[in-house]
């Protein structure tokens, strides 16, 4: 999925004299209202420092990051963020997604197709070719189309970020945005999908019946729990990876920051005691994933509207019930009194400064709701000294941002065939991102944030999410659990870092 209307475009990077091939126009046409305005032609670019250009907008045909690819070497553009209000947010929202073309996506044709020996080969009689191969062989598919690299973004729009049942249109735009950052951070084409289906099994028999088009399935704000049947149908019926990462992408970067915020306040995941508030899929598969990686049960406690989840309630459904504490704690000041960890996957502005004073010494706080955290930073500095705080914004030091993990753990799925995305793929992908933020971070990360230094301590418990290196360390992770768990239909690719096959 491209962003402009032909393929083989340059791969762009800001580090040093670029010429960059730009998107034919009729003379005089503005693009998203340049200053100066200028007609867009080829020109070469020179960015000093990492900067573009000030002053000029321009559209590239075929952007994408630079060999985006395991054993590639991206690079990033350095941006700076300008606060805006409100009105000046929505407004500028509203210009990007309409000008110059609406939308944020388009098809990249891959092909020459510009002579009429191009047109004999790109269809009939040509065409007939490799559809007798796929018909022999199946998996031929994956040789002869852009079935290996092309991941379905399907929602029912039952539960788009914090807007609840837009309805699947109105999820088009964030689906299409999910698309975007596929596309830049991992390479994968995308084909956005929302889907009009009244129930669960309505949606189900709609993606089981296109599964053929793609190479993986990334599902998408769709509500809990009607999201676990979902998933797990369709994890059941197709041979293909299918993530929700809804629920698994949140767990993964939840449980790498977590590790390494333990480690610093020295501390374990075993004798941790662990407050979640958010009973939903993000809360559910993050609890669920901190047990398979040592977290004890009987130290979890889950927090719905209705209080904490015990064994005592009969208003649990089945995959809430499997997580009920058998407690006397019935309310969330209860739950965190003592605590060591507070996980909030829930909404703004539920947790007070007093019940963070509760918790026990060397606390650890996530307040994952966005825009506005469950408690802001300020207010649990304000009473604790000696916490490792994070959230979902990247204003705030140590941002969980589910970006660090679905782009790169789709490209390893994908880069082996695998038939799934197992929970050792997924605790292969926590293990790599917990290792890069130890690692010294790269000049050009510093420069893209401003800082003059940053390293693996309390406000650095997670790679950023523009970091190069991210897809030179979890793709790889991922591909070689998904090999020595046999989900793959091939071997390690050679292109990614060195890996000796079981067995050999």
């Amino acid at each position: 999925m491209g962003f402009g209307s032909i393929a083989g475009g340059p791969r762009l990077g800001f580090a040093r004299p670029l010429k960059l091939r730009i998107i034919r126009v009729p003379a005089g046409l503005r693009v998203a209202e340049p200053a100066p305005r200028v007609t867009v032609r080829p020109v070469s670019v020179f960015c000093p420092d990492g900067e573009p250009q000030p002053g000029r907008r321009i559209e590239v045909a075929g952007w994408r990051r630079p060999q985006n690819r395991p054993g590639g070497r991206p690079s990033l553009c350095r941006s700076r963020v300008h606060p805006m209000n409100e009105d000046q947010l929505k407004f500028e929202a509203l210009r990007y997604h309409a000008e110059p073309r609406p939308g944020k996506i388009g098809i990249c044709v891959t092909k020459p197709c510009v002579s009429r020996d191009d047109l004999r080969l790109a269809y009939t009689p040509g065409v007939a070719a490799p559809v007798r191969a796929i018909v022999e062989d199946p998996e031929r598919a994956f040789r002869y189309t852009a079935k290996g690299n092309l991941v379905a973004v399907i929602t029912n729009g039952s539960a788009v970020l914090g807007l609840g049942a837009v309805g699947p249109l109105a999820a088009k735009p964030v689906m299409e945005g999910k698309a975007v950052l596929f596309k830049v951070f991992a390479d994968l084409d995308v084909f956005d999908i929302e889907v009009d289906a009244d129930t669960p099994q309505a949606f189900i028999d709609t993606v089981v019946r296109i599964a053929p088009t793609f190479g993986g399935i990334n599902l998408e704000d769709i509500a809990a729990p009607q999201c676990f049947e979902i998933e797990q149908t369709l994890i059941e019926q197709l041979e293909i990876p299918v993530f929700h990462d809804d629920q698994h992408g949140t767990a993964i970067i939840v449980a790498a920051g977590l590790l390494n915020a333990l480690e610093l306040q020295g501390k374990t995941l075993e004798e941790a005691r662990i407050v979640c508030l958010g009973a939903g899929a993000a809360g559910i598969a993050s609890m669920r994933l901190l047990i398979t990686l040592g977290a004890r049960k009987d130290h979890i406690l889950m927090v719905d509207r209705k209080g904490v989840l015990h064994t005592g309630r009969d208003d649990l459904n089945p995959h809430k019930r499997a997580l009920a504490a058998d407690t006397d704690r019935r309310s969330l000041a209860d739950a965190m009194d003592g605590a060591d960890v507070f996980i909030g996957v829930s909404g703004g502005g539920l947790v007070g400064a007093r019940l963070v004073a509760s918790m026990a010494p060397r606390p650890i706080v996530f307040a994952l709701a966005n825009p506005d955290p469950e408690i802001h930073p300020a207010e649990v500095h304000d009473v604790r000294d000696d916490v490792i705080m994070a959230t979902g914004r990247s204003d705030y030091p140590n941002q969980v941002n589910n970006v660090l993990g679905f782009p790169y753990i789709m490209r390893g799925a994908l880069d082996v065939r695998a038939r799934g995305v197992t929970r050792d793929m997924q605790v292969a992908a926590v293990h790599a991102l917990r290792g890069l933020a130890r690692e010294p971070v790269p000049q050009e990360v510093l420069q893209a944030y401003e800082l003059e230094r940053l390293s693996f301590g309390p406000d650095y418990i997670l790679p950023k999410p523009v970091d190069p290196r991210l897809i030179h360390h979890v793709a790889p992770a991922v591909a070689r659990a998904a090999v020595e768990g046999g989900v793959a239909r091939t071997g390690y690719p050679g292109h990614y870092p060195a890996f000796e096959e079981p067995g050999v």
